[in-house]
């Protein structure tokens, strides 16, 4: 979805579902059913590629199933309902005290010890 110049510039910019949730959610709300990649795009109104990629990692991760042309949610439920948790309680808590700086965590981080030096 496009958004106003004016947002882009400022930085303002709508704070949305990714593609992936976005792809979870859809096909969990119709489980009972397989879709092909542009149907789930046209379902979500996003770009079908970016879709593809969406898909392409959460079979990475068995959230979904793929056979020919289609796409299904995994019938792991407990494993899409433990992700969500994990993502739920992660957003609240980057809520309450601002996240992990990347900057920060570089500071205070232990070096990657030397090849020679791993076991």
């Amino acid at each position: 979805m496009p958004v106003r110049i004016e947002e882009f510039e400022t930085g303002k910019l709508p704070d949305s579902p990714s593609v992936p949730e976005q792809v979870l959610v859809y096909l969990y709300t119709n489980r009972d059913k397989a879709f092909t990649r542009s149907e789930i795009a046209t379902g979500i109104e996003e770009d079908p590629n970016t879709v593809g990629t969406a898909l392409s990692r959460l079979k990475q991760r068995d959230f979904v199933r793929h056979r020919g042309e289609y796409w299904a949610i995994t019938d792991d439920l407990n494993r899409v309902q433990d992700a969500y948790d994990l993502h739920t309680a992660t957003e609240r808590l980057d809520d309450e005290d601002g996240g992990i700086d990347p900057d920060d965590w570089d500071a205070v981080a232990p070096a990657e010890p030397h090849p020679s030096e791993r076991e």
